[in-house]
């Protein structure tokens, strides 16, 4: 029987069993990702069931990040319990100053190989798609449950193939892609399936540009969003992973829902307008908007990639008058690597502020939340009403790139525009 690349993983961790989109499994998984957001209240379900100690904790991963640094004494007491109960389990625990951003974390620390389950407690845990695993965000109860029994309740998915062909142009990277994807499913385009992305174009994409097209799968209502691993999967696991694993795709003769054909030889920048992921325009569409913010981070979008992409912007130039600009590394291994480059340096010189890697103001927490009337262009994943800040302020989402052009400009503009007046 032919088989989608989403099937085969269920499929080997069901023993071999075939399944087929719809059926509903338990499905066992590799890891378990619980963050300082989610973790406390799958332990609070924990004791409800009746389970003192995990069976498993060696599969168990928490990461302090949402509230990280804390700011408050109820923040600080988030972070203090799940501490306490991470080190009395003996699952393992990313604190401040050892890991940052939980999806950018586990990637960099080899948690993740290709064709691996990880139920996470957060929505974005479809990022480990960059390495070709499974990926998906799951509730508190799922998640207790998830620690309690290795297994957690999945309808298995049917695929919608995205094709990505050509040869990115200038300031286009993985977010364009996967905004350029947004633009034809919409917010619920793809519920209920898998996003699979293929193409000519995918093996110049870097793990870091994977890493920014899966983290938005689920903004188009995907389970996941995953790239059959290959060579770049490889090297980029060389030094990390220690577990085994095989690269996989779809059988040739696979039935997919649908297909979505990307030319990259015509994406230009795109932009995310308020208030949906998925009211894309190019760039070049808003260059009379007025810029109060721009914030460069998130699980995947605070990379080297974006942070390099950013300072080759910002270089010899200064942040405009009446816009902030925040940037916020996604791990410490992304802070200590843009530090010994010289690029937190650029960011200060051009007047701009340097965070500790955290989740801060991409969710609306702390360290850059917006007020009313405010407008932002971010390189997070989700510009709901509200999202970050006041549900009164704009947030628009583009690449590293816009961003930093934007911060420059005081407006938003494509920044091909910024390069040509040099």
């Amino acid at each position: 029987m032919s088989e989608t690349l989403v099937q085969k993983i269920i499929s080997r961790h069901l023993g071999g069993k075939a399944v087929k989109p719809g059926d509903v499994v338990m499905l066992p998984c590799d890891v378990v990702l619980g963050n300082d957001a989610s973790t406390n209240g799958a332990i609070r379900v924990l004791h409800e069931m009746g389970v003192d100690r995990l069976p498993d904790p060696s599969k168990v991963v928490t990461v302090a990040d949402h509230f990280a640094p804390a700011k408050d004494v109820i923040s600080a007491t988030l972070l203090k319990q799940m501490q306490d109960w991470a080190q009395e389990q003996g699952v393992a625990f990313y604190g401040q100053g050892r890991g940052g951003i939980e999806h950018t974390v586990l990637i960099e620390e080899g948690w993740v190989v290709p064709g691996s389950v990880i139920a996470g407690g957060d929505s974005h845990t479809c990022t480990y798609g960059a390495l070709g695993a499974f990926g998906t965000g799951v509730g508190l109860t799922d998640l207790a449950c998830c620690m309690a029994t290795g297994m957690f309740w999945q309808t298995v998915p049917d695929t919608i193939r995205v094709v990505f062909s050509g040869t990115r142009r200038p300031f286009v990277r993985g977010k364009d892609l996967i905004l350029a994807v947004l633009a034809q499913t919409g917010v619920a385009g793809a519920t209920g399936s898998v996003l699979e992305f293929t193409g000519s174009a995918v093996v110049d994409l870097s793990i870091d540009d994977r890493m920014a097209v899966s983290n938005m799968a689920v903004e188009a209502g995907a389970e996941t969003g995953f790239f059959p691993a290959d060579g770049v999967t490889a090297e980029y696991l060389q030094s990390r992973a220690n577990r085994a694993w095989s690269a996989e795709a779809s059988d040739s003769d696979a039935t997919f829902a649908r297909e979505l054909h990307i030319d990259l030889n015509t994406l230009s920048p795109q932009l995310a307008w308020p208030h949906l992921p998925g009211n894309v325009t190019a760039a070049s569409e808003a260059d009379t908007k007025k810029v109060d913010q721009v914030y460069i981070g998130n699980c995947a979008n605070g990379t080297i990639t974006d942070l390099r992409d950013a300072a080759a912007m910002m270089r010899g130039r200064q942040v405009a008058n009446g816009t902030r600009m925040i940037v916020v590394p996604a791990s410490r291994r992304v802070y200590k690597q843009a530090l010994e480059e010289g690029l937190l340096q650029v960011f200060v010189e051009a007047g701009a502020v340097v965070s500790a890697p955290t989740c801060g103001a991409c969710f609306g927490g702390h360290n850059g939340v917006m007020a009313a009337g405010e407008r932002v262009v971010a390189t997070t994943n989700r510009n709901f009403r509200g999202r970050m800040g006041s549900p009164e302020a704009e947030v628009f989402l583009a690449n590293a790139s816009v961003a930093a052009a934007a911060a420059v400009a005081g407006r938003i503009i494509d920044p091909r525009e910024l390069e040509s007046a040099a």
